[in-house]
């Protein structure tokens, strides 16, 4: 018998974005549950408008708001999704395949990023799989402050699916220095939780510089254009803004954090 299939979302002020990822779920959902931080804007409203499902919850980190999102659902067989992902028909019928012959505690799904209208394949942004299709039971979201990750228990399979999950990024530069401002601040408040607070001149130096050329030179980030070269760029800057922040914040901050 083919599985039931419970969508999740989580979302704050996600009303540009969470419209296009809601229309291109098709018929793979058996169940749509949106899980909203309060937003300010429109998305509650244009989420009831697809007749999905609804709670509100205050956020309280990526991690946490995940594996709350996914108790909340109805079934126990989930796909987490991002508010600006948007899945392919390709996808779309690899999932559906999936439900028909569940063979795997998880699948993971290969993500294609756009960004500032640019369809990045290399830099090491694609295929960028993610586990994201799951059976909640054989695991759960992991990770501290940044870059959760979906860990099935030790000695479950994964399986890979066709087809790609678009991801609308980032839509300026702009937009991208200002996130990456935030995210580098989340980064080295993380690396103080773990203890890893020394700070060198290889940090400050030739870690941006191996960045910038391990994404742009040997992860063939160039045949990208322009988009790939914003990408290495800020991509390098971030490593020396997260390394300049946990410099310069008090012994503590860490320990508050």
């Amino acid at each position: 018998m083919p599985i039931s299939l419970s969508v999740v979302i989580i979302t704050y002020n996600e009303e540009a974005n969470i419209g296009r990822c809601l229309a291109a779920l098709g018929s793979v959902a058996d169940e749509v549950l949106v899980v909203d931080s309060f937003s300010t804007d429109q998305t509650v409203s244009i989420c009831r408008q697809h007749g999905v499902r609804v709670l509100q919850h205050t956020f309280e980190g990526y991690v946490q708001q995940k594996n709350y999102a996914t108790a909340q659902a109805r079934h126990d067989y989930v796909l987490q999704l991002d508010a600006d992902e948007v899945l392919t028909e390709e996808l779309r019928q690899s999932i559906q395949a999936a439900k028909g012959n569940w063979q795997h505690a998880g699948y993971t799904l290969a993500r294609l990023t756009n960004y500032c209208g640019t369809w990045v394949r290399h830099g090491g942004w694609y295929p960028d799989r993610k586990l994201r299709l799951y059976d909640r039971r054989l695991g759960q979201w992991e990770g501290l402050l940044l870059h959760e990750r979906y860990e099935l228990t030790p000695g479950q399979p994964a399986g890979t699916l066709a087809g790609d999950l678009l991801h609308y990024s980032y839509n300026s530069v702009e937009q991208h220095v200002s996130q990456l401002n935030r995210f580098t601040s989340i980064a080295a408040a993380e690396l103080a939780l773990r203890g890893k607070r020394r700070v060198t001149v290889f940090h400050l130096l030739l870690k941006p510089l191996w960045k910038f050329v391990h994404g742009y030179f040997f992860r063939l980030g160039l045949l990208d254009g322009f988009a790939g070269l914003c990408i290495a760029g800020i991509s390098a800057w971030g490593v020396f803004l997260k390394f300049a922040k946990l410099r310069t914040m008090p012994a503590k901050s860490s320990a508050a954090a």
